[in-house]
């Protein structure tokens, strides 16, 4: 007989497990893989602060003793947020990144502030450009007073001198002695320049007569509100007469000396695009007595006399490079003696007006130019009045770096002494050139002219004055110079004898 088909229990008992297994098995995937597409879903913001709360977990378990139960993998990671923790200290912390184009426009929106950040204009970043300063062009530090600086200088030359007058001839050697003294203040409100010059004459060698001269001028600026500005000026002024000034004393062995002194107060104020000025001028001149070449004096007090001036002055600004004005004066003159020496009354009034434009364009061009009216009429009816029109111009042009060119036109009534004469009109053009040849080499040239106008019933004819000089100036160091000078004057006259002038001279000059 065959033997029955055995069955067992464990078989059932299997196949029932592994369903289990497997059904366990895929509900595990399918809950990872949900569990990873959620994640994958969530911002990284999400991701951060569940990072945070693992890590403060980790911290927490780690205080409480499970340090030991935490497997080989979370030691590490636990070890690197202590070390991180650490190095907080030393270095800012680094803030979380952002996913995707958040990172992308975060970088490229740092870059563009770091890149296209603020500059400033140019005239603030850098500083403008200066000339370099040379030996010729550089100032001397000068001597602290308190709050004053002092530059001083002193020239020694020694020159020669030739005058031809006629058929006379005199040649001289000489000895001169040139001082100059500039004291300016360093406040830093209103400012106080003080000037002085003079010139000391000795001569060693032949005939001919000194000429001394010295001159001291101040000026204080006072800066007021509402855009105004006051000056008060004071000065001195001697030198003594030229040969050939038209009322010095013919064949006298030294001629009078001068002594000027003025005062004066002016206040300018800016009023919008309109500017007023308004000045008074007083000068008191003083002559003293001539003496003759047999040792005899001629006095000359009647020519003493004070004279005041009341100016004003409107301008129109177009632009601060350009101010059209319009100015009038009027003056006085009074002299100390009623008549004088020929018994003619030489007190007076003047007159005047002008019409001009006031330029500047920095250190290209600068000054001004006016044209207008003079008159001067007299007490003594027996003296004709004076009057001409009058061409002023007071230019300073530098056409190229180096080289500066000084126009200078005046127009103005002279009076004179000359019994029976009213005085005559002057109209005086000197141009000076500046040329810097090196760095330590300053060459000067001048060239003047002077045009003394008659009056047609005058018995004195016009004259004319043509002046020429040139210069050299060696910059040995900063405080010493090397001047060199040469120069020349003709006189002319339509009736008379011409007369001529030559002077040579070379010198060293200390400054401080």
């Amino acid at each position: 007989m065959g033997q029955p088909k055995q069955t067992s229990s464990v078989t059932p008992l299997r196949a029932m497990s592994c369903a289990v297994s497997f059904a366990v098995l895929t509900g595990l995937l399918l809950s990872q893989t949900a569990a990873f597409a959620q994640s994958a879903s969530q911002p990284a913001n999400s991701r951060s602060a569940t990072s945070q709360d693992n890590h403060a977990t980790n911290n927490a378990a780690s205080a409480a003793g499970f340090d030991d139960e935490t497997d080989d993998t979370a030691t590490p990671a636990a070890n690197g947020a202590t070390a991180n923790a650490d190095g907080a200290q030393q270095r800012p912390a680094i803030p979380d990144a952002q996913a995707g184009d958040d990172i992308t426009g975060s970088i490229l929106d740092e870059d563009i502030r770091r890149l296209n950040t603020r500059e400033a204009p140019v005239d603030e970043a850098l500083p403008r450009r200066r000339a370099a300063e040379g030996a010729s062009t550089e100032e001397t530090p000068g001597i602290p007073i308190g709050t004053f600086v002092l530059r001083p200088s002193v020239t020694q030359s020694i020159n020669t001198e030739t005058t031809k007058d006629d058929n006379t001839t005199q040649r001289r050697a000489f000895l001169e002695t040139d001082a100059a003294a500039t004291l300016t203040s360093d406040w830093g409100r209103h400012q106080l320049t003080v000037t002085s010059e003079g010139a000391w004459q000795k001569n060693v060698s032949g005939e001919g007569e000194e000429q001394p001269s010295f001159k001291l001028n101040s000026d204080l600026r006072l800066d007021l509100p509402d855009d105004t500005t006051a000056h008060l000026t004071a000065g001195y002024n001697f030198y003594r007469e030229d040969t050939d000034d038209p009322d010095a004393i013919a064949n006298a062995a030294q001629q009078s000396d001068v002594q000027e002194f003025s005062a004066g107060a002016s206040v300018q104020r800016d009023f919008g695009i309109l500017r007023g000025t308004t000045a008074l001028a007083l000068t008191r001149s003083i002559y003293s007595d001539a003496k003759l070449s047999n040792g005899t004096t001629v006095s000359l007090s009647d020519r003493n006399q004070t004279t005041g001036t009341l100016r004003g002055r409107v301008g129109y600004e177009l632009s601060p490079a350009l101010i059209p004005f319009i100015e009038a004066n009027i003056g006085r003159t009074v002299y100390d003696e009623t008549q004088d020496s020929a018994g003619y009354e030489r007190s007076g009034h003047s007159y005047g007006a002008k019409a001009g434009v006031e330029v500047d364009l920095g250190e290209k061009l600068k000054g001004e130019v006016g044209v207008g009216y003079e008159m001067a009429d007299f007490e003594d009816s027996r003296l004709s009045s004076i009057d001409t029109a009058t061409l002023d111009a007071s230019l300073l042009w530098s056409p190229i770096r180096g080289t500066d060119v000084n126009l200078d036109l005046q127009t103005s009534i002279q009076p004179s002494t000359t019994a029976g004469e009213s005085g005559y009109v002057s109209h005086a053009l000197t141009t000076t050139v500046t040329h810097q040849l090196r760095d330590n080499l300053v060459g000067t040239m001048i060239g003047g002219v002077i045009w003394r106008d008659y009056p047609t019933d005058s018995t004195i004819n016009d004259e004319l004055v043509y002046t020429a000089a040139t210069g050299l100036t060696w910059n040995i160091n900063r405080y010493l110079d090397l001047t060199s000078t040469l120069g020349y004057e003709l006189t002319t006259r339509k009736e008379g004898s011409d007369s001529q002038q030559w002077r040579a001279g070379v010198g060293l000059k200390l400054k401080r």
